[in-house]
């Protein structure tokens, strides 16, 4: 199945240990109690609230995987902003197999387009101010590949996928290091290209700078420290805004011209999406 996910994340074997999680080693023993083996179900997916959609080709997967024969009509793509009301998907398949994946499917488009959801209202409220807004890893184990998308739905841009794809220099390292300057130094001498350093004071930016840290995570600065920080940068290396940002904050933190504001609590706090799936018979 094509699909915009990142070509690396198996979908196939998503959808296995999720199925697996459901049934046990015995399956759906309502659905096989009280539905005929031959019975057929058509289904209607949609919004109970203006959402941002994603996850719709893992839902796809889950119901192709118990009824590779289902029909299914996309009506929307996942990264369209929808209003409430919005049909997603209609399906026609076996009845069984549909109320089996009808869970795990609606629980991941669920959380996935809670994500893109949540995502687009801080993308709108720094629209115009230049900055670009970021994702954390502060993501549930084993889902920030997925999580990440929904971000990228929403209209965020991805940062750090993990631990291995660039140096994050945290007041920890500062401390065993013994400075913020001698903890870039082994960071440079190791070989690691790309260097972000976290700093909560004006004073530690020029050491950073001047042993080579390549881009500043400024934690927990109110607008106007931010905008002496951005000044003293003065577009030496990209800044970032981070720490305590929400709704409220994050148009002020915008306005002091760092090139982006990252926000945790988008895969953090995010909500699931009102969706829901209502099946009917075919006779």
């Amino acid at each position: 199945m094509k699909t915009a996910l990142p070509e690396s994340f198996d979908i196939g074997a998503f959808v296995a240990v999720t199925l697996a999680e459901d049934l046990g080693t015995i399956g759906d023993i309502t659905s096989a109690a009280v539905i005929p083996a031959n019975a057929r179900f058509t289904g209607v997916m949609d919004s109970r609230d203006p959402i941002v959609v994603a996850g719709l080709d893992l839902a796809e997967a889950f119901f192709r995987a118990l009824d590779p024969d289902v029909r299914i009509e996309r009506l929307v793509r996942d990264g369209h902003q929808v209003t409430a009301g919005t049909e997603l998907m209609r399906l026609e398949g076996a009845g069984r197999a549909m109320l089996t994946a009808e869970r795990s499917a609606l629980n991941t488009v669920q959380h996935l387009s809670g994500i893109a959801t949540m995502t687009r209202a801080y993308v709108d409220a720094i629209e115009g101010t230049g900055a670009i807004l970021l994702d954390t890893r502060k993501t549930i184990p084993g889902l920030r590949v997925l999580e990440k998308y929904a971000t990228r739905m929403g209209g965020a841009q991805n940062h750090r996928m993990g631990l291995w794809d660039a140096a994050m220099i945290k007041d920890n390292h500062v401390a065993v290091a013994g400075g913020v300057a001698e903890a870039v130094r082994r960071a440079k001498a190791a070989g690691i290209a790309q260097i972000i350093v976290e700093v909560d004071r004006i004073d530690q930016i020029e050491p950073a700078l001047e042993a080579g840290a390549t881009h500043l995570l400024l934690d927990n600065m109110p607008p106007a420290m931010l905008r002496e920080a951005v000044a003293l940068v003065a577009g030496r290396v990209p800044t970032e805004a981070s720490g305590g940002v929400n709704l409220d904050t994050i148009r002020a933190i915008a306005e002091s011209g760092v090139t982006y504001v990252s926000v945790g609590r988008l895969t953090q706090s995010a909500p699931a999406a009102d969706i829901g799936l209502d099946f009917a018979t075919v006779e």
